[in-house]
């Protein structure tokens, strides 16, 4: 593990970088909007669950795989851009609740929030840049002499993502806190998911996009 400097910066960039607005924010967002802050905390659960898998996958070199193979990482990029534009598309052709959002939020059904949950975690899982951003940024952090690298990798992995599930705990109870003191009503709530599902289908077009590093 770092020493005591480096590992306060290596929670400071964390917290930074997950501050910044990206398809998870925007899905964490959207359901916190709709459904109230119960389906945004399952939505964030769902997140950092996608992210264990990339960690996991990193320590174990899975994801130095996905960076050196142009194959591995075409496969999964075009499966993750799929998946982000068939979320983005259910947004835009979901219908909206007759209710006012605190009604409609005020008790989802559990296939709902399983909806929620899962569908969080393929957004993050099937995302390849989420597995290079790993194999990127944990490694600056972890001595050269480290005797175990990959239990340093896994251990700084779990740490930045377990203070991202309470940014993102934020970003939900932020968004459901703004639907209650706005009165957002179903017609306002329709055009946002439709806003979020525009975003949504821009990012898998952007990751559709992109080129597979360079060895």
């Amino acid at each position: 593990m770092p020493d005591t400097p480096s590992l306060l910066a290596f929670i400071a960039a964390g917290l930074l970088l997950n501050l910044t607005p990206g398809p998870d924010v925007f899905y964490i967002v959207n359901h916190a909007l709709r459904s109230g802050v119960r389906a945004g905390l399952v939505a964030a659960l769902g997140i950092t669950a996608g992210c264990c898998v990339h960690i996991a996958a990193a320590a174990i070199g899975v994801s130095a795989l996905v960076g050196a193979s142009a194959t591995a990482f075409t496969v999964l990029k075009w499966a993750g851009a799929a998946y982000l534009v068939y979320v983005g598309v259910s947004m835009l052709l979901s219908r909206a609740k007759p209710a006012s959002l605190p009604a409609a939020a005020a008790a989802p059904a559990p296939a709902s929030l399983w909806n929620v949950f899962s569908r969080g975690f393929l957004t993050n899982a099937l995302n390849p840049k989420v597995a290079l951003f790993f194999l990127a940024f944990v490694p600056q952090f972890i001595p050269h002499d480290a005797p175990h690298p990959s239990l340093s990798f896994l251990l700084l992995g779990l740490l930045f993502n377990f203070n991202g599930m309470w940014v993102n705990f934020g970003w939900a109870w932020a968004a459901a806190w703004m639907a209650r003191r706005v009165g957002l009503v179903a017609r306002g709530v329709r055009w946002l998911e439709r806003a979020a599902g525009a975003i949504f289908i821009g990012f898998g077009i952007q990751l559709a996009l992109a080129d597979a590093p360079r060895h």
